[in-house]
Order: C-alpha cells, then structure tokens, then sequence
C-alpha cells in the first residue's frame, strides 16, 4: 500500500480506523451493540471509525431501531458476496435461521438439519460467511488507501472475518486487532455441528494462526482471554460487553412480583430447580402465588414450556416475542427480579452475556444460575447488584427469593446500580481507543 509521507496527510490518517463487521443494524440481539457503541463513542472521542460492512446479510433477528444509535455522518462500504445460507433456506426458512444464529436443539435433530448441521461444520470453514473473504481482499486495500487508514479491527463471530484481518496485515502491514465477542474452538455449540477431524484440525490451525499474527487480541471475558492465551502464549485484552444510557433509580416498580428473562430460553438452559423452588413457594407462602409473574420474552424451547407446566406455573407464565432494543430496556427496568441463565458446563463458565450489563444498568436484583465458578456470576456479585447461583443451590435460591419476596411486600425492594458505572459503553470505548495506536 502506497504510504503519504506528508505530516498533514498522516495526522489526518492517525485519526482514522476500518472496522470490518458481519452485524449491524436492522441487525438485532446483542451480537450488533458491541461495535455499533463502539463506532458511536469512538467518534465522540475524536477517532474517525470507517465500517465495511455485507451490503445483503443474512440477519436472523432484526430490530430497526438499533439504527437510531448508529452515528450521524458514519462512512460506510458495503460488500456482496455469496452467503450458502440463502440456499439452505430453500429446505425450510426457519430451520435455516436457527443454524444461522447458532441456536441447535439440545434434543436430536431430524435427518436434514443434521445434514445442514455436517455441511456447516465441515465444508464452510470457519464459517458459512468465509466466501466474504476474497471479496473483502480484492475491495479492502482501495478502500485503505483511498481513506487514509492504516488500522483495522476484525470482529468475530463469524471468525472468517478475522481471516481478512490476517491477510491484510500479512499483505499491506497495516495494524490489525482482533476482537471476539465468543471463543472460537471452544464455543458450545461447535460440539454440535458433528466436526470430523480434518475439520477440527483446521479450526484449531486458524485459531492459533489469528492469535499469533494480530498485533493486539481482544475477548469480552476473563476465561476465554486465559484460554487464548495458554494457546497463543502471548497476553490478551479483556473489554467486556457494557450498557448505554442512564442508569435506572433502583427504586421498586409497581406491579407484580414479576421474574422476568428476556431472551432466547433454549434448552440448555432450562433452571428446573427455579420452577421446583417457585412452585414450592406458590404452595407455602400465603399470597405468593397470587402475586408471582414469570415473564419470558423471546425464543422458549418447548422443553423449557414443558418443564414449567410440569412445575404447574403455567397460571403465572406470560410469553412475549422478541422485543426491539428499546422496549426491551423498558421491559427490564418494570421487573422485580431479572433471570440471568446458562448451561451447566465446564465449557460456560467463560461466557459472559451482553445483556448482563443492561441488566445492572436496570438496576432490578438479578437472579443468575450457572454452572461452578461461572464469570457473570462473579462479576455480578462484585457489582453488588444480584446474587449468582449454581444449579445445585436449591436452598439458597430459595432463602435469596423469599427475602427478595419480603422486601417487595414492604415496597423496599430496592436495588443501588452504582456498582455498574465500570461497565458503561463510554468508559470501555475510551479502554478501546487506548488500544488502537498504542
């Protein structure tokens, strides 16, 4: 890449940064907010943030309203290229979406989302957008030059976009960070996607090969950072998830008693030993049951359905569609106690999901089960704004909700938000900026 060597012309260049990103608005869910504050605050901070972006992606989720978040004047290139899940939806447009936003059945799948699952897996390696990569090599240098831009941050999943990084770095020396929102080989569902070992081979050689060639990594969690590097023996940058926004008054909102969760409850995740403490609650506690709310919006597996009727709380249950960002938001500042779920695994216990930060920010007592020494539990007990459970505590998420219980028959169930003030998108921004040119 040809380099100005003019003073002028290489202070304007300092200022400016090329994000390469699959998601973003009318992008929905928290894969899309990560880099679109980002991109937000970067700007407010004087960074001039340049996004390439797919110009007809394949977006399971959408919510428009994200958009009214993106920055005003924000320059922006878009690509095309070949995506194979446009194909595979002719087989069925909802199985397609599931494996497209990596949401795989606990139980057995039928014959052709197995197929689906085996040529996912093992014929698009990393990932089904790795055909973005050659059309980003052939359009990404012009667009380099033409801005002035000699940084670039790659954001994964999906990980092929990581590949682009590397290649530029290797083939123009521009300074490349990688950033990742979920581990790679280590992920849940890769265990599902029936990998042979060529297949696995070849993950865990890109994997390393990224690690070691990006001059800066970055991870949203302690653990997968360890994990990166005990792979790479070099450090990596943790910058978790975080909110936007005012912090909400941490005083108890009116209405009932409401547990509410808000996202997808797939099967894994399914908390029997809350629905069993629940139902024994409704039974012993005079009053409970008439004032118990469990509000669950977006995605619920039908094992999930399955286990609360078992429990017999299907008088207390309200399902709800998937709500826009905005409206989501609102749902978690009107809950008495907000559910924060996650597989009981070894492999979990490094995840660390976005909207644990907005629900601090809500500033409503938070309920977390997970596995043994699982991260957003620690993180939320720091805070001080929740307690964290494993799925073996069934008396102390009993005693945790009954005291919560009492506090909100009082009107005092109150919750102090100020231990979030660390996670705000602003303050990570500015962690971030300190990254770029360092």
């Amino acid at each position: 890449m040809k380099r100005n060597t003019d003073k002028e012309a290489d202070t304007e260049r300092s200022n400016k940064v090329l994000i390469i990103t699959y998601y973003w608005p009318p992008a929905g869910g928290p894969g899309v907010q990560r880099w679109l504050y980002f991109t937000k605050y970067l700007q407010e901070l004087g960074v001039s943030p340049v996004l390439y972006i797919p110009a007809r992606p394949n977006y399971p989720l959408q919510d428009k309203g994200l958009g009214q978040e993106a920055p005003e004047n924000l320059k922006i290139y878009r690509a095309t290229f070949w995506e194979p899940y446009r194909l595979a939806s002719l087989f069925g447009k909802k199985r397609t979406q599931r494996i497209s936003a990596g949401i795989i059945k606990r139980e057995r799948p039928g014959f052709l989302e197995r197929l689906l699952l085996w040529i996912r897996g093992n014929l698009f390696i990393p990932d089904a957008r790795k055909f973005w990569v050659s059309k980003a090599l052939k359009e990404v240098p012009g667009i380099l030059e033409g801005e002035g831009i000699d940084t670039v941050i790659t954001t994964g999943p999906p990980h092929s976009l990581h590949l682009i990084g590397k290649a530029l770095k290797s083939r123009h020396g521009i300074r490349w960070l990688a950033d990742f929102r979920d581990p790679w080989t280590t992920i849940g569902y890769q265990d599902t996607l029936q990998l042979g070992r060529r297949a696995r081979r070849l993950h865990t050689k890109l994997e390393l090969a990224v690690l070691q060639a990006a001059d800066v990594v970055i991870a949203t969690s302690g653990h997968t950072a360890a994990d990166f590097e005990a792979i790479s023996q070099r450090p990596i940058h943790v910058i978790t998830n975080g909110y936007a926004g005012d912090l909400g008054s941490g005083k108890q909102p009116k209405g009932f008693f409401t547990l509410a969760h808000i996202g997808s409850l797939l099967s894994g995740r399914n908390p029997e030993v809350l629905w069993e403490v629940l139902a024994e609650l409704c039974s012993e506690i005079p009053g409970f049951e008439e004032e118990l709310r469990l509000e669950l919006t977006g995605i619920v597996s039908p094992e999930v359905k399955a286990s609360i009727s078992q429990a017999g709380l299907d008088p207390y249950v309200v399902y709800k569609q998937y709500l826009p960002h905005a409206e989501a938001l609102e749902a978690q500042r009107q809950a008495q106690i907000l559910l924060l779920l996650e597989i009981n695994s070894a492999k979990t216990k490094g995840i660390v999901p976005g909207k644990l930060f907005e629900y601090m920010a809500a500033a409503r007592p938070i309920l977390a089960i997970g596995p043994e020494q699982w991260e957003a539990a620690n993180l939320l007990n720091q805070a001080g704004c929740g307690k964290g459970f494993t799925y073996r505590q069934t008396a102390e998420i009993r005693e945790q909700i009954v005291h919560w219980y009492q506090a909100y028959s009082r009107g005092e169930l109150h919750q102090d938000p100020s231990g979030a003030e660390q996670f705000h998108r602003k303050k990570l921004t500015r962690d971030l900026k300190s990254l770029l040119w360092e």
